[in-house]
C-alpha cells in the first residue's frame, strides 16, 4: 500500500538515527510504496478533497544519498493506504493547522496516525496533567509569583517553556533562587505566556528515559538518556549519552496505565518520559529513539510500528 510521510525534508535526515527513516525502511522491506511530503504541501479547496503534491521515493541502502525520487505527483490523502504525521515539534499555528487539514482528510476517508484531533488534545509538556498519580510536584502558571511560592515551597526547581523541544528553554534553580526572576522574565515574557515549574528529580543523574507505547503496549527496553558533565539536560539532542535498558517495574506500570487510555483516542504511537519514578512529559507529535534502542538490544522496534500500523490498518 501507500504510506505518506508528512515529515520535516527528508533531504535533513539524519539516517544513522532518524526514526522516521526505520519506519520508511521497514515499511519499504514488505513492499509498502513509500511517499513523501511536507507540511506545507497540504492544501485543499472547496469541491475538492486534501490533497498534497508528494514525492515517491526508493531507499538506496547508501548511508549518504539514501533515496531516489521515483516520481512526483498530486495525490488526495484519501487515496493513500495510511498518512503518518511526523512533523517535529514545536507544536506552532501552523502545526495546529496542519492537523486540521488532516482531520478533514479524514473526514474524506483517510486513515491519519497519529489521528490529528489528540495530536491538538495532547500537548506534550501539559498532557500529564491528566495523571498527577505518576507525576512530581508541578506548576503551570503564568504569575512570577506563583513560581516564586513553588521555589520556596520545593527549594530546587526546574523551569521550562510548554513548546520547547530538545531540551530548549530548560533551566535550573537551585536554594539560593539565583536568577529565578530573570529566568521567569525570559520564559513568561512579562506574564504573556505560560510555563511549567517541577521539584528537581536527582534521579536525572541516571536519565530521562524514553519508554516507547506502541498500540497501547510498551516496548521492553527503554532509552536513558544521560546528561554528561555539568549538563543538567539528558536530551540527545544537547549532548545526553543514550543508554537503552530494560523497563523498570514502575515505568511499566505507568506505561501499561497510559497506554490503553492513549491508544483508544487514537495515539500509535507515543513517547513517555520517566526520570525516575516520575513521568514528566507525554509526546505524541514525532516520538523517536527507535534505532537506539534496536541498536543496543537488537528488538526491531520499527519492526514492532510497522507490524502495529498494519494492525490498525486491517
Amino acid at each position: 500500500m501507500d504510506l505518506l510521510f508528512v515529515a520535516d525534508p527528508i533531504e535533513s535526515f539524519k539516517t544513522y538515527k532518524d526514526s522516521t527513516f526505520a519506519m520508511m525502511r521497514e515499511a519499504a522491506s514488505r513492499g509498502h510504496r513509500v511517499l513523501a511530503c511536507e507540511a506545507g504541501a497540504l492544501h485543499w479547496q472547496r469541491g475538492g478533497r486534501v490533497g498534497a503534491r508528494v514525492r515517491r521515493i526508493e531507499l538506496t541502502g547508501d548511508a549518504h544519498d539514501w533515496f531516489r525520487v521515483v516520481d512526483e505527483s498530486e495525490i488526495a490523502l484519501a487515496d493513500a493506504g495510511a498518512v503518518l504525521m511526523r512533523l517535529d515539534p514545536p507544536f506552532d499555528s501552523e502545526y495546529f493547522y496542519a492537523t486540521h487539514l488532516l482531520g478533514q482528510a479524514e473526514r474524506e476517508g483517510a486513515r491519519v496516525f497519529n489521528k490529528p484531533a489528540a495530536l491538538r488534545d495532547h500537548p506534550e509538556k501539559l498532557a500529564i496533567l491528566e495523571f498527577p498519580q505518576f507525576i512530581a510536584p508541578t506548576l503551570v502558571t503564568r504569575d512570577a509569583a506563583d513560581v516564586r511560592r513553588f521555589h520556596a515551597e520545593h527549594r530546587d526547581v526546574i523551569l521550562k517553556p510548554l513548546d520547547g523541544m530538545g531540551g530548549m528553554g530548560i533551566f535550573r534553580v537551585g536554594p539560593d533562587g539565583l536568577n529565578l526572576g530573570s529566568i521567569v522574565e525570559t520564559l513568561n515574557k512579562g506574564g504573556a505566556q505560560t510555563l511549567m515549574v517541577q521539584k528537581y528529580l536527582p534521579e536525572i543523574v541516571a536519565g530521562d528515559k524514553r519508554v516507547l507505547v506502541i498500540g497501547g503496549e510498551p516496548v521492553p527496553y527503554s532509552l536513558a538518556r544521560i546528561p554528561q558533565g555539568s549538563e543538567i539536560r539528558g536530551n540527545l539532542a544537547v549532548g545526553g549519552k543514550g543508554v537503552a535498558m530494560a523497563l523498570t517495574e514502575r515505568e511499566r506500570e505507568i506505561a501499561s496505565t497510559l497506554g490503553p487510555i492513549l491508544a483508544a483516542r487514537g495515539l500509535l504511537l507515543v513517547g513517555l518520559d520517566v526520570i525516575g519514578s516520575c513521568l514528566t512529559e507525554i509526546n505524541v507529535t514525532s516520538p523517536t529513539c527507535f534505532q537506539e534502542i534496536t541498536q543496543q538490544t537488537g528488538y526491531d522496534v520499527a519492526q514492532r510500528f510497522v507490524d502495529a500500523l498494519e494492525a490498525a490498518l486491517a
